[in-house]
């Protein structure tokens, strides 16, 4: 079976909800391969199983789903370079150990941590790279029997080509070159004989034929690594390109401190899941368009060449940006749901579709609707100090005018405001403010003209007497 002409892949661990970081990855990589009509894998890395969770994995491929990033091969998908899970592939590894081994290509190292250490201190203070000094290199199959025989547990290395030159390019950041010699013979499978990542994140790449692997900057060190061992193993190597890191506002790798949240929290917040992948498109990648794209859109533009090697700076105000744009686009029964039960027990039967239509550009989360339809259906208005001050600036006379005017012109405010201005003679934002926030308790907001026809005639009332001082 050929490969398809593009095949990318997002391969998580399961050890934590998936973050901004994460998702970029994934969508960049979704991106890439709807762009060339190929195939998105999703690949579980869940070799170290004192940290993997089959919660986790659950909630990463729930919020993938979320976002719209289908994955077309991989977990509850399925496909032809199954299983998914590294956790189900040992056989698998262990087929490649045992090649490595016959070639002399990986060898069995005893070096204790405490050896280990002491060599790197050794190598640091001669000013010298620090890396594995090949003490067991050389070890005969006598010598190896015998501590095997003593207990002790070896982690298998990789013979690393010491006078080589690894080269690639980069697909963002061009043409890489990396001395076998510094790299230093590294390990590929644990004393307890779980793999190594870059050791079986290498080896399911090629198995599962996928063609570009897109990662975070942070990877590009293991990246000489897995083309040594995928050369050694005469399998396929992919396309690799490293993305930039997410940084905060300050600068360093974005954290929970720096406004890092995880998809889970995002969706809890009310984000719209189209929103995220606008903002994160266009967080290191560059589009000519700003508009507001759909999946398929975005797909269509998306260019590695594009993508950036800065660091992307996260910016909460941007992503507040596309929720907005979200907001504005959603449909109005989409924008209804995403309003929630507490809105929907608020607002009377007959006027969704106006109440939606009125507060639509003045929502960006569930909370906003929520605190628009309290200001419309509730019982009681709060005013805050501003809005105390508009009220008694405008004096008792200005609120009996607005009575008058509210019992002739009911669902009309233009026609309200003119009576009043005709009565009081006040005009401009004196006429204006007033009765807003008499009506909502808000200096800004909705329509007047559309509040008006939603507020019921009671509260309506209510408030101006309130105002007037006879409440």
């Amino acid at each position: 079976m050929n490969p398809p002409i593009t095949k990318t892949r997002f391969a998580p661990s399961p050890t934590g909800y998936i973050h901004l970081g994460n998702v970029r990855t994934a969508l960049f990589s979704a991106l890439a391969a709807a762009r060339d009509c190929g195939v998105f894998l999703l690949r579980i890395e869940d070799t170290d199983q004192a940290r993997s969770s089959n919660d986790y994995s659950d909630a990463l491929k729930e919020d993938l789903d979320w976002l719209g990033l289908r994955w077309q091969e991989g977990p509850d998908i399925g496909g032809d370079h199954g299983p998914y899970h590294q956790s189900q592939r040992s056989d698998v590894y262990a087929r490649y150990y045992r090649e490595l081994e016959q070639h002399d290509l990986a060898y069995p190292c005893f070096c204790s941590e405490h050896q280990l250490a002491l060599s790197r201190k050794a190598q640091i203070a001669a000013s010298k790279p620090p890396r594995y000094a090949g003490t067991c290199a050389r070890l005969t199959p006598e010598q190896v029997q015998a501590k095997l025989r003593e207990g002790l547990q070896p982690v298998l290395r990789f013979r690393v080509p010491q006078n080589q030159s690894i080269r690639f390019t980069d697909a963002v950041r061009g043409e890489q070159v990396f001395a076998g010699g510094d790299i230093g013979d590294f390990i590929i499978r644990r004393a307890d004989g779980t793999p190594a990542f870059f050791f079986c994140n290498a080896i399911d790449d090629a198995l599962m034929q996928v063609t570009h692997v897109l990662r975070g900057e942070d990877h590009l060190s293991n990246t000489p690594r897995q083309i040594l061992l995928l050369e050694a193993l005469q399998l396929r190597v992919p396309c690799y390109g490293h993305i930039s890191m997410i940084v905060g506002t300050d600068g360093a790798p974005l954290s929970k401190r720096t406004g890092s949240e995880s998809v889970r929290e995002l969706r809890a917040h009310g984000y719209f899941p189209l929103a995220v992948v606008n903002y994160l498109a266009r967080l290191g990648h560059a589009y000519e368009s700003n508009a507001y794209m759909t999946f398929a859109e975005l797909a269509s533009s998306f260019d590695t060449s594009k993508l950036g090697r800065s660091p992307a700076r996260h910016d909460v105000n941007q992503l507040i940006h596309w929720q907005r744009e979200a907001a504005a686009k959603a449909s109005e029964q989409d924008l209804w749901v995403w309003m929630g039960p507490q809105v929907h027990g608020l607002v009377a039967a007959g006027q969704v579709s106006e109440f939606i239509q009125t507060v639509r550009p003045n929502v960006t989360q569930p909370e906003d609707a929520l605190h628009w339809a309290q200001v419309i259906y509730g019982e009681h208005l709060a005013l805050n100090h501003d809005a105390q001050q508009i009220v008694q600036h405008a004096g008792a006379q200005f609120f009996e005018a607005a009575l008058s005017a509210l019992e002739t012109h009911r669902d009309n405010f233009a026609a309200l405001a003119d009576q009043v201005k005709a009565v009081t003679g006040v005009k401009g934002k004196h006429l204006f403010h007033p009765l807003r926030v008499a009506l909502t308790g808000e200096v800004h907001g909705p329509e007047m003209a559309r509040l008006l026809k939603l507020l019921p005639l009671e509260q309506a009332r209510r408030r101006l007497l309130a105002c007037a001082g006879r409440v």
